[in-house]
């Protein structure tokens, strides 16, 4: 169904379930999870402009699987790599290559450092390494950045990467006065297709981030239990019953 859309066509969730009634928001969320992993599809969001802090989101796909080599390329440079370039990869259940260093990888890595209840993987401080460019945009020094996440940790923490994210989003300080607010370095970054957190690409294995590819996130809630109707009518029957042995129990 996706192969025959016209480009530009809306390629979120609701749209796509919206489209095929036949199939709910869970199943399509599934299908393009899959069609991910298997080479097919990435989701990007990319600056409008080079001057401008606006973004717009696509989906790209590929009637062709490709690796992960393949897509990173790709996000980086817009152009796809030759069929001789790049050999068919035959499992995307690698671990991703060291992340370039930047000021806000280097920030992210030291916390662990600092306090190893904060310690981070290398794909965490890719997936994190946004947020932390904007502290970094927004002036905060290398040692305010250590305070601010590091200051009155609980003796436990059991998610660093989660506790990190909501400290880096809940104490980002003010944009400098004067100074339009930093945007991520770069014109186009990749998404997890399912939870749709921006990270860089080596952070992303078949497309998915790391949460998302143990199957934490688009498993849904069973429904709840509902009792069939006999037992509705069995219940009924025995409220009528007591009323009626106890007509003054229900008067007020």
């Amino acid at each position: 169904m996706i192969d025959r859309f016209p480009e530009g066509a809306a390629m979120d969730v609701k749209s796509l379930a919206a489209f095929n009634p036949l199939y709910g928001q869970q199943a399509v969320r599934t299908a393009l999870n899959n069609l991910s992993a298997a080479g097919h599809l990435r989701r990007v969001r990319e600056r409008v402009g080079a001057d401008r802090s606006q973004w717009v989101f696509r989906t790209y796909f590929s009637r062709t699987p490709r690796g992960d080599g393949w897509w990173n390329h790709f996000i980086a440079t817009g152009e796809a790599l030759p069929e001789a370039a790049h050999p068919r990869e035959e499992s995307t259940d690698v671990q991703p290559p060291p992340p370039e260093e930047t000021p806000a990888y280097r920030a992210l890595a030291d916390l662990g450092r600092v306090d190893r209840r904060l310690a981070l993987s290398a794909a965490d401080c890719a997936a994190l390494e946004p947020l932390a460019a904007e502290w970094l945009a927004r002036g905060a020094a290398a040692d305010l950045f250590r305070t601010a996440m590091t200051a009155g940790l609980p003796p436990d923490v059991h998610s660093p990467a989660a506790f990190t994210r909501r400290r880096l989003i809940d104490k980002l300080p003010p944009a400098r006065p004067g100074r339009p607010t930093a945007v991520p370095p770069g014109t186009r970054l990749a998404e997890c297709t399912d939870c749709r957190v921006p990270a860089r690409p080596p952070a992303l294995l078949g497309g998915l981030c790391r949460a998302c590819r143990a199957g934490g996130r688009s498993i849904a809630p069973p429904p709840p239990a509902r009792l069939p109707a006999s037992a509705v009518h069995q219940h009924a029957a025995r409220a009528r019953e007591a009323l009626r042995a106890d007509p003054d129990s229900c008067r007020s």
